[in-house]
């Protein structure tokens, strides 16, 4: 199942208590305080694996909680560092903080430390958030790592508390408590190019001609219901990468049919590539089609209307699609790329136009 979209409640491990101890050796039968600090507590930290392109493993554990360092022990020795807790996730994931209400249960732990959580708690509900969230990071890069929780300090032992007054102090610290708070995981699918368009346009076909990817295919609107990333590869080992998003129809900036679940992963597109049925099979003018996506992606967000992008006029090897054309190009003063992802027709020069565009944008952006 693909999840892109998750809460978790997360918590640092305590740092571990200091120990209370004297030196009682044969010669020695009343030496001085010689216990030891706390271990550390472990962290909890997000790191980028680019080989995951979802978040569904942490959104069915999501209560995460990093284990707490050991007490001290006797003759000055510290208590183990607990380990940090690393949870992996897919390049493009966006960290946001969630307000913990006041009156939230403290966790329960078992005797190995692991949280006592019912079953019915393990997949918590994303509220309905009305104002911006505190974005805490934006994890890109492979191997980007943030410290979502700092662990607690480990408590001083009883050596560190004698004086000249006090030779055998008995007092000591307890560990300090690891951060704690509940987040919101968004994943925004990264590629170079995005395939915008409306159920049933053969955006999953386009996307098996010019790649390697299989993703699902059927006659039926909403095939895809999530997104696919495809890599097209260049003969001097250039690489593109294309994704497939579930198509958009009216209102998706309104969270209508898959809505924002679309919108979310074009945020991150070089290159939007229109993709118009221009058959017509499904009883819509494709202009009309090809104004209604502009419209949504601007309602959704400004920015995305002004986004590089190209049209492909798809399904040019079916009955009607030559007139089609000829009137959409009449309506629309842009340039049209005809092909046709299930015969093949027109996808090189495709592949030569989609890297033309990523590369003038990346250049673009590197001047800026």
């Amino acid at each position: 199942m693909f999840v892109d979209r998750i809460r978790i409640m997360a918590r640092a491990g305590k740092g571990g208590r200091g120990c209370v101890s004297f030196l009682r050796e044969l010669h020695k039968p009343n030496g001085g305080p010689n216990g030891g600090d706390g271990g550390k507590g472990g962290s909890v930290i997000l790191e980028v694996d680019h080989h995951l392109n979802n978040l569904a493993h942490i959104g069915y554990v999501p209560h995460q909680y990093a284990k707490n360092g050991e007490n001290g022990q006797h003759k000055q020795m510290s208590g183990r560092n607990a380990p940090d807790l690393v949870l992996k996730v897919p390049p493009g994931t966006i960290i946001s903080r969630l307000e913990v209400p006041p009156d939230s249960p403290e966790p329960e732990f078992d005797e190995f430390g692991a949280p006592l959580v019912p079953s019915s708690q393990r997949l918590l509900p994303i509220p309905d958030i009305g104002t911006e969230l505190e974005v805490i990071a934006d994890l890109v890069e492979p191997g980007q790592r943030i410290v979502l929780c700092q662990g607690g300090d480990g408590g001083r032992g009883n050596r560190h508390f004698k004086s000249s007054i006090n030779q055998a102090p008995r007092r000591y610290e307890e560990g300090w408590p690891g951060e704690n708070g509940q987040y919101l995981l968004e994943l925004k699918s990264i590629a170079d190019v995005g395939l915008v368009g409306y159920p049933n346009a053969g955006k999953s076909t386009l996307l098996g001609a010019l790649s390697k990817a299989q993703p699902k295919i059927g006659a039926y609107p909403f095939t895809t219901l999530e997104p696919m990333i495809g890599i097209v590869e260049y003969p001097d080992y250039r690489k593109v990468s294309v994704a497939d998003i579930p198509g958009l129809i009216e209102g998706a900036s309104e969270g209508r049919g898959l809505g924002h679940e679309f919108l979310r992963h074009v945020e991150r597109c070089a290159v939007l590539l229109f993709v118009i049925d221009m058959s017509g099979l499904e009883g819509r003018d494709p202009y009309d089609d090809y104004a209604l996506l502009r419209k949504e992606l601007k309602l959704y967000r400004a920015e995305l209307a002004t986004r590089p992008s190209l049209i492909l006029a798809n399904k040019m090897d079916l009955p009607g699609s030559e007139e089609n054309l000829a009137a959409f190009k009449k309506r629309s003063r842009r340039k049209v790329i005809p092909a046709a992802g299930g015969s093949g027709e027109g996808i090189e020069e495709l592949k030569k136009l989609l890297r033309k565009a990523v590369e003038q944008k990346n250049s673009a952006d590197d001047k800026e």
